[in-house]
């Protein structure tokens, strides 16, 4: 078997190969858009050229065809306030996040700043806002402001079918609370999501889009509704080979995957504080290892908490398509870098997918069941 070489991300392991040089992943040569300006040209942007789709053009004929109810987009049903230690800081870092208007998106709202114009505070969650991808997923916006570490926070997002929501932060990385998303769940199965007026719109594959990187294999391929498909493998005996497949939704997520903890070793975490780097990291937001060794007292709350802890980050990865995705994510050895080079190459090729309006089956319910509506 071939050896991996080891690096903590978020105070997470993944499976990088090659040399140091390699794992140091850019994105200025990946395929992007150009960055916009501001967010106003962003939403512009998103909805003119990343995706050419206008609601006023839709078809009588196929709307009729459509006889569940439309789905709503979805907001925040109250103010939440939270905080924790950033994972390389250190530091105590608050958060508010705010309802927003039907079309707003996810927004970061960086408070720490010296000013409260919104082209420097303000960064729009999307795909090709992603700056870096090497220890976690990193958003930039033109004018070099940043935020770290946003995967958590928006695979429960977008597994509470979070569409719109403003997000004060007061530093440069979001807090890594417990290492999983299982504060960010707590706090939205509190709060609840309010419907608002605008349809909700999704993402559907019609074709398979592939990226590959030495072992690495990340492919996005046409499914009914989300489902992400996972293997890792360490050359590790404490983690190995694991394989996980699922359906997501909001209930699977929460029982299943949202307490899956970052994971990382602890040559790699004592190398990081020794550079200045992960000095909030420490057993109380990570699974540790030492060589054959959990060093977590409790130990694992899954057999195979490390491949759904993936599965976790993959979904706040491919929440960065601004949509709901209707397809499968296959991945062999991914991470974060492989999850947004798949979304940009789906977007690069604008006949891999559709834009559709998610559909209630039968009468309205909490959490509906999703149908598309026929062609």
């Amino acid at each position: 078997m071939r050896k991996n070489d080891m690096e903590l991300v978020s105070a997470e392991a993944t499976q990088a190969q090659g040399s140091a040089s390699d794992r140091a992943f850019s994105f200025v040569s990946a395929p992007a858009f150009p960055a916009p300006a501001s967010i106003r040209e962003a939403h512009s942007l998103f909805d003119a050229d990343i995706i050419p789709f206008d609601p006023r053009d839709a078809k009588s004929s196929q709307e009729g065809a459509a006889l569940a109810k439309a789905c709503r987009e979805q907001t925040l049903g109250d103010v939440v306030a939270l905080e924790g230690v950033g994972l390389h800081t250190g530091e105590i870092v608050h958060m508010t996040l705010r309802p927003a208007t039907a079309g707003h998106g996810i927004v970061f709202r960086r408070t720490d700043l010296d000013t409260s114009a919104p082209d420097v505070t303000d960064i729009l969650a999307r795909y090709d806002m992603v700056s870096d991808a090497t220890m976690c997923t990193r958003i930039s916006n033109a004018a070099g402001t940043e935020l770290n570490t946003i995967e958590h926070i928006m695979a429960a997002l977008s597994a509470f079918s979070i569409d719109n929501a403003l997000i004060e932060i007061d530093g440069p990385e979001v807090p890594v609370m417990d290492g999983s998303s299982s504060e960010f769940v707590a706090a939205f199965t509190k709060t609840g999501a309010r419907q608002q007026g605008a349809e909700r719109k999704a993402l559907r594959i019609l074709k398979s889009v592939v990226v590959e990187e030495g072992l690495k294999r990340s492919e996005l391929c046409p499914a009914d509704q989300f489902r992400i498909e996972f293997e890792i493998d360490f050359d590790n005996p404490v983690i190995g080979r694991q394989v996980f497949a699922a359906d997501i939704d909001e209930a699977f997520f929460a029982d299943e995957l949202g307490d899956a903890r970052t994971f990382g070793f602890l040559k790699d975490l004592e190398l990081m504080k020794s550079l200045g780097l992960a000095r909030g990291g420490s057993l109380d937001n990570a699974v540790v290892i030492s060589d054959d060794e959990i060093l977590n007292e409790d130990g694992l709350r899954f057999d195979d908490e490390f491949v759904r802890h993936k599965v976790l980050d993959a979904v706040g990865d491919l929440a960065l398509a601004g949509l709901p995705i209707l397809g499968c994510l296959k991945t062999v050895r991914g991470g974060h870098a492989m999850n947004n080079l798949v979304l940009r190459a789906l977007f690069a090729d604008p006949s891999s997918y559709e834009i559709v309006t998610l559909r209630e089956e039968g009468a309205s319910v909490a959490r509906p069941s999703l149908a598309i509506p026929a062609e």
